[in-house]
């Protein structure tokens, strides 16, 4: 039978709850959500005369916590619209309900004797079939699903988001004693392809992988911090960025996670793992406690490892906790000569040899970290997890790590990193020293585009599951190019379509990545089906190189700039008018010239998480890649008879003006950056490459033929271009913006209202590129768009004058 999820539960609406209603209604599932009727009545209904029996009263808590979850930054849902999908109910009124869903998931408090109530009154409705899994970090799923049906045992089991559930990859799934394992399959397959997320099998073990893992990894950190003598500042250098994780890194982390929360899977490690070889590592050090015993539990509580406070000049500044004193004191900027080393490494892989082999308090720190690290997964499998890919995925989907333990192992070196554990008083597993002793030298390896695993019981790589539905760009790049140069590498993704993959700083667009853009174009045309462009960097690309625009500006060259503007121009027109079909697949930050790249592509296949918006105006322009034009054209195929054409004129205009974002990709169609019908969404960001390449073959196999140039805008001349000039005066006479705003503004102006034509008219794509680009080259000439964009280069912040 095949399983299908229209409609979900979810019992408990706390934060967790409500972000997992959140996301399967971001998704397009019906969902019903949950949670205790009041047991007394607040101030505010007592006063509107309401009883317990009142139908406002009764699902207030609910409604609450969904509404707060609504409000929370960042969102849980990525179009407030999809919050209609989402009905509330209560646990004494409501549970009839569940008879007509297709799934159950419970989120109730961490305590087995009301988990254990709970269920016994689910099943009660329940329709048997019906999947029911718990969100547990923890309790051991035998005594759960204690004295329930078979039935129920059969399609039970845990399944463990990470919060928020929107944004965190990890999806755990164990499978009760005497779960189905069809039923194991499904969830590891919806949570994949339906929910977006990195699905990993774990045991039903303490904390399962990822918590089991990250918390014996802060717990270490905790331990080592006095030991070494470093501050808490210089433990979230050392664990950021630098090494691929967070920037929040571990202290800032637990402050926004909440010490408590912590200090709870901490405990329950402690309790349950009395076998475990770094048992004494899950008992809380003295300055842990004292946080705990003064409430300093992070955010939540106004303080935690960092306090936010005033200053006497009014002006707010972080302060940090002395682990010595447990006094707070000034933020101290922490600095390694052994992390300067690292500054020209740009993959972050390959910075670990130099990270471990530092010769000041950093590269010891890296040492003893990272070889209790290896020395305590090791000793994980198989209790955890057979395959030591699952730990790696965990801790990559859970916690945001760029690469996992098993991955920096291998950087380093096996061996290399066996001599080091060995000098922290760690030996390596038996299975690792069989391993070598076989001239296995690594636990991963690369064969025909595709990541292979050392297996214990096999003894030998085997290929790792699932990755057929992924391109994964790491593993074909080298077997697979065609042309690169430096700031584009051109793949051959198979069955006639290439792929155009930045790899400049950031992703920015100058030069090199249009000359790639156009190579591309051009080998596609002459041998291929289609041309992609895409990547699997942090973000799809921040714009354009705007240090280059700078120097030309700055040294009035003119003529230069106008020819790489108008380079920058040619390139999208080629995007949207070459002999194949060009699809962009942009996902994170997608701003500027990455927008204006997928508004040229002939479809876009976006990731979810989608942050896009053409945001120009933040250092003083307007956008000139054909961003401007682009509006001014979606604009036009919008009018209707019935509209008033200068309205919808205006909503695409102040979208620009305010340099407006989207917060997901569903939220780019309603800013007309992403268009309804023709571009798609995929939420599993790992396959997007694959969702592209599928779609680039349907449209080439349809019979895709070279479209013709556009004639046929219509723009409205001095009509909307009064409307705008009375508009920005308003706003300048009333303070709302500055002088340099204004001007900004009525250049727009002057380009999506077709210039000052005395009606409306019909005109080219080219026209109107022509005054953009003019536009654009005007406002380089002025000292505060000048002034602004050095501001952006200094501080990555736009600046308002």
């Amino acid at each position: 039978m095949k399983r299908r999820i229209r409609k979900v539960a979810v019992i408990g609406s706390g934060i967790m709850g409500s972000g997992i209603a959140c996301h399967f209604a971001n998704i397009g599932a019906e969902v019903l959500l949950l949670d205790i009727a009041p047991r007394e009545l607040n101030d505010t209904e007592k006063a509107k005369g309401l009883t317990l029996d009142s139908p406002a009263v009764r699902n207030r808590i609910v409604n609450d916590n969904l509404k707060s979850a609504l409000k929370s930054k960042p969102s849980p849902i990525y179009n407030q619209k999809f919050a209609d999908r989402i009905s509330t109910g209560n646990m004494e009124d409501d549970l009839s309900k569940l008879s007509d869903v297709d799934w159950i998931i419970e989120v109730v408090v961490e305590r087995l004797d009301i988990k254990k109530q709970v269920f016994e009154k689910i099943e009660k409705y329940r329709t048997p079939g019906t999947l029911i899994t718990s969100n547990t970090s923890g309790i051991p799923i035998a005594f759960m699903n204690e004295g329930r049906s078979e039935d129920f045992q059969q399609h039970f089991a845990i399944t463990h988001f990470f919060n928020p559930p929107r944004y965190l990859k990890l999806f755990e799934v164990i499978p009760g004693p005497n779960c189905k394992q069809e039923v194991t399959d499904f969830l590891m397959e919806y949570g994949d392809k339906f929910l977006g997320k990195t699905s990993v099998m774990a045991k039903d073990t303490p904390a399962f992988i990822g918590n089991r893992i990250g918390i014996f990894g802060i717990q270490s950190l905790f331990h080592q911090v006095k030991e070494l003598g470093l501050t808490v500042e210089e433990v979230d250098k050392l664990t950021g960025p630098v090494i691929g994780r967070p920037k929040s890194a571990t202290f800032r982390t637990v402050d926004v996670v909440g010490l408590d929360t912590l200090v709870h899977v901490a405990n329950g490690i402690y309790d349950n793992c009395p076998d475990d070889e770094a048992h004494e590592l899950f008992k809380l050090p003295d300055f842990i406690q004292t946080m705990m015993d003064n409430k300093w539990l992070g955010s939540k509580t106004g303080q935690g490892f960092y306090k936010k406070v005033t200053g006497d000049n009014g002006k707010s500044e972080i302060l940090a906790l002395d682990l010595d004193t447990m006094e707070y004191r000034k933020s101290k900027k922490a600095s390694f000569a052994t992390l300067e080393l690292t500054k020209t490494i740009d993959n972050v892989i390959e910075r670990f040899p130099v990270l471990v082999g530092g010769k000041d308090k950093a590269g010891a720190f890296y040492r003893k970290n990272f070889a209790a690290l290896f020395a305590y997964v090791q000793n994980r499998i198989p209790e955890i997890s057979d395959e030591l890919y699952r730990i790696d995925d965990a801790m990559k989907a859970g916690f945001g790590w760029e690469n996992g333990p098993f991955e920096i192992w291998d950087a380093i070196g096996v061996q290399k990193a066996i001599e080091m554990m060995k000098a922290e008083g760690h030996e390596p597993a038996a299975w690792v020293k069989e391993m070598l002793d076989a001239g296995i030298t690594s636990f991963y390896t690369v064969k025909d585009g595709a990541t292979f695993y050392y297996d214990i019981p096999q003894k030998k790589h085997i290929k790792k599951p699932g990755q057929d539905a992924f391109i994964i760009l790491d593993n074909i790049r080298k077997s697979k190019e065609v042309w690169k140069n430096s700031g584009v590498v051109i793949e051959d993704l198979g069955d006639g379509i290439l792929n155009v993959e930045f790899r400049s700083k950031m992703n920015t667009i100058g030069g090199d990545v249009l000359a790639g853009i156009n190579k591309g174009i051009d080998l596609a045309e002459k041998d291929f089906q289609g041309l992609i462009v895409g990547n699997q960097g942090a973000n799809f690309s921040v714009g354009a190189n705007i240090g280059m625009i700078f120097m030309m500006a700055v040294e009035q060259e003119y003529d230069e700039l106008n020819m790489a503007i108008k380079m920058f121009q040619d390139t999208m027109m080629r995007m949207r008018y070459s002999a194949i079909p060009t699809i962009s697949a942009p996902h994170g930050m997608t701003l500027g010239g990455g927008c204006e790249l997928s508004l040229h592509a002939d479809k876009v296949v976006a990731a979810a998480e989608t942050y896009m918006g053409l945001v120009e105006f933040g250092v003083g322009v307007i956008p000139g890649g054909g961003g401007s034009k682009e509006m001014a054209l979606r604009a036009a195929d919008t009018f209707r008879k019935d509209d008033v054409e200068l309205n919808v004129l205006r909503e695409y205009f102040l979208n620009i003006g305010m340099a407006k974002v989207s917060t997901s990709a569903y939220e780019a169609f309603d800013l007309g950056l992403l268009q309804k019908g023709k571009d798609v969404v995929v939420v599993n960001k790992d396959r997007q490459l694959a969702e592209a390449k599928k779609h680039a073959l349907l449209i080439a196999e349809a019979g895709y033929t070279q479209p013709p140039k556009r004639k046929d805008i219509k723009v409205l001349g001095k009509q909307a271009l009064g409307m705008f000039l009375v508009g920005t005066d308003s706003m300048e006479a009333g303070n709302y913006i500055s002088e340099h705003d204004k001007k900004i503004a009525n250049k727009l102006a002057w380009v999506m209202a077709g210039g000052d034509l005395s009606e409306p008219n019909y005109v080219s794509e080219q026209y109107l590129l022509d005054i953009e680009r003019e536009a654009f080259l005007s406002l380089c000439t002025e000292r505060k768009t000048l002034e602004r964009i050095q501001h952006m280069l200094k501080t990555g912040k736009p600046l308002r004058n």
